[in-house]
């Protein structure tokens, strides 16, 4: 049977604040009912992959297949492994037999497994060199060769790595000396009380239950406490608007849009790192998206809902309750993306009401998106489909895993081993609390971003397309602030730097000490940090990374101060506080923050 020709569906209103999402139009007509063949493997594959923590066995299958059909037609390739494990092998073995001597290999810089000092006794040394030894030799073993392809080889490398952690002496009671000398010391209390953190993990993983914030950490006492309202409300967002804590305010506001895969209050925490109360404090007039937490029913969702009746209805909002000054937006991770996007489409239809753009930790390129990219090709992305198909969206555990397996060692092993084998509880901490307190992804949102931006790279090739015309970074003319974090092992820098391949317009680009959340989390103050920093002017020639790197010497200290008076410059003056809301043009106030959206569990 020939599928109907689709019809351009007439645009969707801006939401008002009382109007369900089920009530507009769709934004692309649904699709036919699948077949009940159809169903039934999307059944069977949606099954598997939550056994399988929404990881495709068939991608990491093709990648073995791949890597070791072209090791076995390459005998070159196989002599020099074997000789550097025989290299490896004999490093181990003089140092067995020369205790005292410096050890050959070292974990890598981001490795705490074997930071105890027993580590450096005979007989754990030997064990935890042996392991080195392995990891180091299938590093090697897993580079490129000639005719594998680059993301075969890195997935390869991938899988190794998560198989030798498994391995680790550190996990295992009798080679690890740190749960030796406890275990000794307390009389096995380690054990008794890892095993019972062992059932509450369990009954938790099984139950999918999530744990009330402890004490001391409670959202909108604790955490998320600067003092605002909530202005406006869909049902896709919250928006909150900040009290004024100084006599004047520059004139422009800044609008925040966080990412949906978080709860907003990253950027509200604690009061003394909380980045909004810093902007409030600054003279800044300072307006938050505080996104809905889907559930099934919001499972036809968009990434063109999120644009329009996301950051299009709170810039309007905004707007209206600061009207003729201009809005400085500012976007964090995937909110930055969205902004991106928004910004591109209404530069095409020369809407000006934006004054500067920021993004923080935010990709428009992903061609080189680091180690996610690991999970991502078409297999994985339709696994994931028959996932959220039958469950409506990507829930929280799921994303978490594939976030901690890329640092696996440090999030998933340390942790275990403290807290299993050596009874330690989690000291409860305002950034833990908040990466606890996770969201999920609605179904063909998150489909459409990860194919239309990781897959298929749209955005940058010219082929991401807005109400059925294409946008183009190019068409940018606001001043942009773009921050990347050293470490960033979601959203890496250079990844991040391609902002400025892709733009012409004025643009400021920082470099900060961290990952992804810690060098975002960047307050004055906070010792041991450091940022880099150069200006572009508009229409400058473009200069790589690495001639970056080179240029921009590192200052001392947060990136706050400097992004505060870069957004100072283009603050439109001072002038008296705003009212929180306006209800003469719509807008009361709909509650204190943080509002009733960030609490959703």
């Amino acid at each position: 049977m020939t599928r109907p020709p689709r019809s351009k569906p007439p645009p969707a209103p801006i939401l008002a604040a009382a109007e369900p999402l089920a009530q507009l139009p769709a934004i692309v007509p649904p699709l036919p009912q699948d077949h009940p063949h159809n169903t039934l493997d999307r059944a069977a594959h949606g099954t598997l992959a939550k056994l399988s923590g929404g990881v495709s066995p068939h991608a990491f299958i093709e990648a073995w297949s791949d890597w070791a059909q072209h090791l076995v037609r390459s005998p070159g390739r196989q002599i020099e492994l074997a000789e550097h494990m025989q290299h490896n092998l004999l490093k181990v073995i003089a140092l067995a037999t020369n205790p005292g001597s410096e050890p050959p290999f070292a974990p890598k810089p981001y490795d705490r497994r074997f930071a105890h000092s027993g580590w450096q006794t005979f007989p754990f040394q030997l064990w935890q060199q042996g392991f080195l030894a392995a990891q180091d030799w299938w590093d090697h073993a897993t580079e490129p060769m000639r005719g594998l392809r680059p993301e075969d080889a890195e997935r390869t490398r991938f899988l190794a790595r998560q198989t030798l952690d498994v391995l680790s002496p550190s996990n295992q009671p009798l080679l690890n000396p740190e749960i030796i000398a406890e275990t000794l010391k307390s009389g096995g209390r380690n054990l008794t009380e890892g095993a019972a953190h062992f059932a509450q993990n369990a009954i938790k993983t099984l139950t999918n239950r999530h744990d009330p914030p402890p004490e001391g950490y409670r959202i909108g006492t604790d955490l998320a406490c600067t003092p605002g309202q909530v202005v406006f409300r869909n049902d896709l967002m919250e928006l909150i608007q900040y009290t004024p804590q100084t006599p004047q305010v520059h004139a422009r506001p800044i609008l925040i849009v966080p990412a949906w895969i978080m709860k907003y209050y990253v950027l509200d925490l604690s009061p003394e790192n909380s980045m909004v109360r810093y902007l409030v404090e600054q003279g800044f007039t300072v307006f938050m998206i505080s996104w809905i937490n889907p559930r099934a029913e919001h499972r036809h969702l968009s990434l063109e809902d999120y644009r329009k009746h996301g950051v299009l209805a709170a810039l309007d909002a905004v707007t209206k309750i600061v009207p003729d000054a201009g809005v400085h937006a500012v976007g964090y991770c995937l909110g930055g993306t969205i902004l991106a996007i928004a910004a591109a489409t209404m530069a095409r239809d020369r809407d000006d009401r934006l004054a500067s753009v920021t993004l923080m930790a935010a990709q428009v390129d992903f061609a080189e998106a680091g180690e996610l990219l690991l999970f991502l090709d078409e297999s994985q992305i339709a696994f994931l489909e028959d996932l959220m198909w039958a469950q409506g969206y990507l829930d929280r555990p799921q994303m978490a895993r594939a976030f901690a397996a890329i640092r696996s060692e440090d999030l998933i092993w340390t942790r275990a081993v403290h807290r299993y084998f050596l009874g330690r509880e989690d000291v409860p901490t305002d950034i833990g609390v908040w990466l606890s307190d996770t969201t999920r992804m609605p179904a063909r949102m998150h489909s459409q971003y990860l194919r239309a931006l990781f897959l298929e790279n749209r955005l940058t090739a010219g082929r991401f397309a807005v109400e059925g015309k294409v946008i183009a970074l190019k068409d940018l003319s606001v001043p942009l602030f773009v921050v990347a974090t050293e470490t960033d092992h979601i959203a890496p820098w250079r990844s991040v730097y391609k902002t400025q391949l892709f733009t012409d317009c004025d643009l400021t680009f920082v470099l900060t000490k961290g990952g992804h959340n810690t060098g975002i989390l960047s307050e004055p103050g906070h010792k041991g940090r450091h940022y880099r920093i150069l200006h572009r002017p508009a229409g400058a020639l473009y200069l790589g990374p690495d001639g970056w790197l080179a240029q921009a010497s590192p200052k001392v200290g947060s990136w706050w101060p400097a992004w505060s008076d870069w957004l100072a410059t283009r603050g439109g003056g001072l002038a008296a506080p705003p009212t929180l809301g306006a209800p003469r043009r719509g807008f009361p106030q709909l509650g204190a923050a943080p509002g009733t959206y960030v609490l959703q569990d």
